[in-house]
Parts: structure tokens; sequence; C-alpha cells
């Protein structure tokens, strides 16, 4: 809690609680700052914001209400000027441990925690806000700046040290990072996705790479060498650099072996080889283990204290995550929605099946088109059978979206039923002893995104009834 001319220099002794850019959150106290974004313009609910109990506006054009008003040239960059000052600067408490990629980010984040533990260290991203204290979900990976500081500071406040966080596309491109330093930074890899924001593959990638401008001069870059845009990284990094990937890294693997529950991987760090088993199933698991590892060893710890404790993660919720209800054949609830995320657990799913695998999915409403025909083919290509269905849908309509996923597909061995969760239980019902239900696209969300509304749903749950 601060007053109003701690925060500016004005006249002004009211007390501000919080920040908020959403009218409808505003609570007494709290200081509404006007942000503009592609759609809205949040100067238009200024007295929505006032009417729930506003006690100050942050604005960027003349208005005239009743109540103290702060005029600046650009609410947008103003919001994390703000958030830092009335919350006293809290991402300078934390060692903050940052990674993006198309793929893999909520599990490296997830590892990276479990490895240091929530006693010291937070996670911030997907799966939602979690420490020792406290566990919250999220509606953005990274939220906008009035949240994400109030993260910070309620982090701090828990008496985290490290903070894990994953950093989305969109947050670079919106600017929600741009006054926060990372300690480490990680990049998993870079393949086509969210065009829809960032319009063009070349824009995609710089958002990407604005990771690496983050990273304090004494910090560490941890790259992946195998990832196609591994060149234009390391041009970038202006920090310590550690590498992993198949050959020639700081951390390599050569040599792995997959089982159902578990991978057996040779690491070789400083030409020494460490025989790690670990939970997580699949070769880009394996990527996402050995960027964790390398980021624990920046931070001082010793490789093998962190060997002895990788047979105690647990696969972050909704990524790859083997469900068990003690039926006699596997369910696999996972995230995937892009082509390459598809082609890597269907992949890794061949490589362990023992009879066939059946796959339930879709793809986004009013998202990147041209992805789809690349995720049909590929769902049908390494499926025995594939239910096409729903994946929050927004203003387009299910069967439009699903066409577009057929562009491609030459095998005749899919069926199409729209109600997700009818799709979901046929593709149950069909099952047979060792078969592999794979369900993808929207793996621990709790909404489906329909027209203008998130409307209570969940995968998870959908099967949970199946089975009770």
């Amino acid at each position: 809690m601060k007053k109003l001319n701690e925060l500016y220099n004005c006249d002004y002794d009211v007390e501000i609680d919080d920040i908020k850019i959403n009218s409808k959150e505003v609570n007494k106290g709290d200081i509404f700052v006007c942000t503009t974004g592609i759609t809205a313009d949040r100067h238009d609910f200024i007295e929505e914001a006032i009417n729930n109990g506003a006690s100050a506006i942050v604005v960027s054009k003349d208005v005239n209400f009743n109540v103290p008003t702060i005029k600046v040239e650009d609410t947008n960059k103003e919001l994390p000027l703000l958030a830092m000052k009335l919350f006293d600067y809290p991402q300078k408490k934390l060692n903050i441990i940052a990674t993006t990629g198309t793929n893999g980010k909520t599990t490296v984040a997830s590892i990276i925690q479990q490895l240091l533990g929530e006693d010291i260290c937070a996670y911030m991203g997907t799966n939602g806000a979690i420490c020792k204290k406290f566990r919250e979900t999220l509606k953005n990976t990274t939220p906008d700046a009035d949240r994400l500081y109030k993260y910070f500071d309620k982090f701090v406040k828990a008496e985290a040290k490290y903070l894990s966080i994953e950093t989305s596309s969109e947050a670079y491109f919106r600017n929600r990072l741009d006054y926060i330093e990372f300690k480490v930074g990680i990049i998993t890899n870079i393949t086509e996705d969210h065009l829809n924001i960032h319009k063009t593959i070349e824009n995609y990638v710089e958002s990407k790479l604005k990771l690496l401008d983050h990273i304090i001069p004494d910090g560490y870059a941890i790259l992946n060498k195998d990832d196609q845009y591994y060149d234009m990284e390391l041009k970038r990094v202006k920090s310590n650099v550690l590498t992993y990937g198949k050959k020639e890294a700081d951390l390599s693997f050569e040599n792995y072996k997959l089982e159902k529950d578990k991978t057996i991987i040779d690491f070789n760090y400083k030409n020494n080889i460490y025989k790690v088993a670990s939970p997580l199933v699949g070769e880009f698991n394996i990527y996402n283990l050995a960027g964790a590892i390398l980021a624990l060893i920046s931070l001082g710890m010793n490789i093998d204290e962190i060997i002895n404790r990788i047979p105690n993660i647990k696969n972050p919720s909704g990524r790859v995550d083997f469900l068990s209800y003690g039926q006699n054949y596997s369910i696999v609830l996972d995230y995937a929605h892009t082509p390459d995320a598809l082609e890597k657990v269907l992949g890794m799913l061949k490589q362990i099946k023992t009879n066939r695998i059946i796959t339930v999915t879709g793809s986004a409403g009013g998202r990147q088109k041209d992805k789809r025909g690349p995720m049909g083919k590929i769902v049908s290509d390494l499926s025995d059978h594939v239910i096409f269905t729903m994946d929050d849908p927004r203003n387009e309509k299910v069967l439009d979206i699903i066409k577009d996923m057929l562009t491609n597909v030459t095998k005749n061995n899919y069926e199409i039923i729209e109600d997700r969760t009818e799709a979901i239980k046929k593709a149950l019902s069909i099952a047979k002893e060792n078969d592999i239900v794979l369900i993808t696209g929207k793996g621990t969300d709790n909404y489906m995104a329909i027209n203008d509304e998130y409307l209570p749903y969940s995968d998870k749950e959908e099967i949970d009834k199946y089975f009770n």
C-alpha cells in the first residue's frame, strides 16, 4: 500500500492498494490504468471502474472525472513502471530463471522448480503461480504487468529466493517483461506458432530472441544446440552460454532407451557419463531435462546432486500425462497443439506402443489456420484412429476448423465428433487392451473458448466422469 503522491509527483494523498486494468475487477483503493489493446481501449471503461471503487485513474487522453487523475504519454508503457513502484521492485529480490520456446516451456520451468525445491523456488506459467505457500491459476502464461509484479511480491513474501518463469512470445510482444532481468534464460526450441499475433515467422522469432536481451551480463543463456535457430540465438547472446544437444554440446546425450514409465539416458558432461533414469518419457523430454540441468549448474549446483534428484521429479500436469483408473489401456493427456509438438508426442508413443494409438484432437479457432492441415496429416499418419473434435473454436464453426485439418489427410482412419466430451467418451469406449488413447490440445485448461465466452470445461474432469 502506498499513497498516490508517493507514486507520482502530485498533491493527492489517497491510498493505493492495488493496480487494475480490468474495470470489472476494480475494488475500493485500486488505481485503474487505461491501457490500450488491439480490440479495447480502457479509457472507455473509466466510469465503470469508478463505480466499482477506483481511487485514482491513469490515462493518456484528456478526461474529466471526479477522481484523482494522472496523465501520462503511454499507459501501456506506464503500467509496469507503476507496478514496480507500488510493489517495491520485487523482481530485484528474486533470482529469475526464464524459459521460452515454442514447446517445452512448462516442462522445463516445472523441472527447475522441482529440482531446486518449492521451499526456495516459485513457478509461474501455464500451470499457474506456485510456491510453498500458495497455488493459484493464471489466465495467461505470462500475465500482464499489473498481475505479474503483484505475484513477484507475493513470491518474495513467501520467502522464495528463485523464480522459474515461462515467458511467452506474446509477453515479449506486449512489452510485459521490459524491465525484468534474468539470471538464467533458456530457449528450448523455435518452430512456427502464434502467427495470428506476430503475423510473420520473423516477428515470432524476434520475440523469442528478446529473452537473451534480458539476461544479466554475468548470467547464463542455456541454448539447444540442435535447434534450427541456434546460430541466430548465439549471435544475440551478451552473457555466458551453456549448450545442450545430441552431440558436441556442454551437456550431450547420444544413448537412451524409452520405456513406458521412464527414459534411461546417458548424459555426457565434461567427458563424464552420468546414467539417469528420468520419469519423463520421450526424446523431447531429454532435451527439456538437459536444459533444466544446465540451468541449475549455472546457478552453482553440483551435477551429482542434480542427478540424484531427477528420479523424484514428476511430469507436469497435462504434459504427456499418463492417467490411471485401473483400465487395461493407457490414457495420455497432452497439451500439444502445434505440428512439431504433435509429431514429437506421437512419435514417442509409437516407440512404446504395443497395440493401437487412438487420438482425440482439434485446433483452436481464431488462430493460425495454416498449421491445421499439417496437424491433421501428422495425427492421421501417426495414429491408428483419430477423432477430430472441437478445441476452443471461438467465433469459428467447429466443422470448418476440422475441414481445414483434413486438407492433407490421405488415410481413411478418422471420424468427426464435434462435441469434445462425446469425442473423449467415444475414444475411451472403443479402447482395447494395450491401446494408447491420446487426448491432445488442451492439457489442463479449465475452459472452452466458444464465441466470446470462456465456458467451464476440463479434459481431465471429463475423463474422471467417464470412470466414476
